[in-house]
């Protein structure tokens, strides 16, 4: 999200020097491969690093500010944590800490794959989708879109969905590849926030935002249209609903416009039961009656029921990326650190920065959670009984 991500300030009390390990039995502070040596900073029981491995081994001399914004995923079926990097590579690290195969795409991702049966479908910095073999790295298909592909797949009734940074979804058949349908909106003519919205499926819909401030819901068999709902208003910049919507029980959809903030919409019409007007917000996370939104310097959490606000964690000028939950306690990465939040109050507990910060959303397997940094080493924390930490 270039256009607003301006500068960086440190926020004090959160992160102390170049950075804070904490709860790491099996690797203190001083042990990190990221950070110089120095003295060993008091415990906080909140995860253990499990360990480590260094992905990018030459990295460019002048190099100003690295990012790795592709998620890791992991493969139950080869037990392999699969992790695309900014050097065009992506690679399969077992259990036991050590790259299993590796596979070059031959540009930058801007997002992370997905894992079923065996199989992970990537979104190639190349703008092919890949589907590989989980155990071997084996190409199975692949399908070159001629776009640059900035979310996660999805996967729904045979098919594999990704949407592009230009605006396009693209449905293909998950066996072979094979072209079954796409979905265009032109994108405005003025700036807008560098992000895109991956699909949300319920029930045989895909819903759906986009950079020129609508929602639409499309029919996953065929792309047709249901209904598409305008959520930004007039203008002609920074109109996107980058958010990748999110769904409850009682059928309410959630989504945030840049420009106009939070929305809960009814799933089957798109009429809106109410709005919160916070500008900024591009990433969601529903849960239970519960939603988590964060963006610019902020990280919020809503009544799912009528929009009121619960609590608010500012984050001065830093922006908060996609959140995930994990042990019960809320991740968030703010590029430069991890940040440990407790979901019930909004109080932060700690703030990791393994080095040079965390920009991809960490990916969580009960109490495991893998974590890229911005230097390119990924991370198995332990959440598995651990303790929160005072509360205050």
């Amino acid at each position: 999200m270039t256009m607003r991500l301006a500068r960086w300030k440190r926020w004090v009390g959160m992160v102390a020097g170049v950075g804070l390990l904490a709860g790491c039995a099996s690797a203190p502070l001083y042990g990190n491969p990221e950070l110089p040596a120095a003295p060993r900073q008091p415990p906080v029981d909140f995860f253990q690093v499990d360990w480590w491995t260094g992905l990018i081994d030459k990295v460019p001399l002048l190099e100003y500010s690295p990012r790795e914004p592709a998620s890791p995923v992991y493969d139950p079926e080869s037990r392999n944590v699969i992790v695309q990097t900014r050097d065009g590579y992506v690679r399969a690290v077992g259990p036991d800490a050590k790259v299993a195969w590796t596979f070059r795409t031959g540009a930058r991702a801007l997002a992370g794959g997905l894992a079923s049966e065996g199989v992970i479908y990537l979104p190639g910095g190349d703008g092919v989708l890949y589907a590989l073999d989980g155990r071997t790295g084996a190409v199975k298909w692949k399908y070159a879109t001629s776009e640059s592909l900035a979310t996660v797949p999805v996967l729904a009734d045979g098919l594999v969905l990704v949407t592009t940074d230009t605006d396009t979804v693209f449905a293909v058949k998950a066996t072979d590849g094979t072209w079954v349908w796409q979905y265009r909106r032109d994108p405005p003519s003025g700036f807008t926030v560098r992000g895109a919205s991956a699909p949300r499926v319920d029930q045989g819909t895909a819903y759906v935002g986009f950079s020129d401030g609508f929602l639409v819901a499309l029919k996953v068999d065929d792309g047709g249209v249901i209904w598409e709902k305008s959520l930004s208003g007039s203008g002609t910049e920074f109109l996107d609903v980058d958010t990748t919507p999110a769904l409850d029980s009682a059928g309410r959809l959630y989504v945030a416009s840049y420009k106009n903030g939070l929305y809960a919409l009814e799933a089957d019409t798109g009429a809106v039961i109410w709005n919160a007007s916070v500008g900024g917000l591009t990433s969601l996370l529903a849960r239970g009656e519960v939603v988590f939104a964060t963006g610019d310097g902020r990280v919020d959490a809503y009544l799912g029921e009528t929009g009121k606000l619960i609590w608010s964690l500012p984050l001065k000028d830093r922006t908060a990326l996609a959140p995930v939950l994990a042990r019960g306690m809320l991740l968030v990465p703010n590029e430069r650190a991890l940040l440990f939040v407790d979901p019930t109050t909004g109080k932060s507990r700690m703030a990791w920065n393994p080095g040079v910060g965390i920009s991809a959303p960490p990916f969580v397997v009960g109490s495991r959670v893998y974590v890229l940094s911005n230097n390119a080493y990924l991370y198995a924390l332990d959440m598995n009984d651990v303790k929160k930490g005072p509360r205050g």
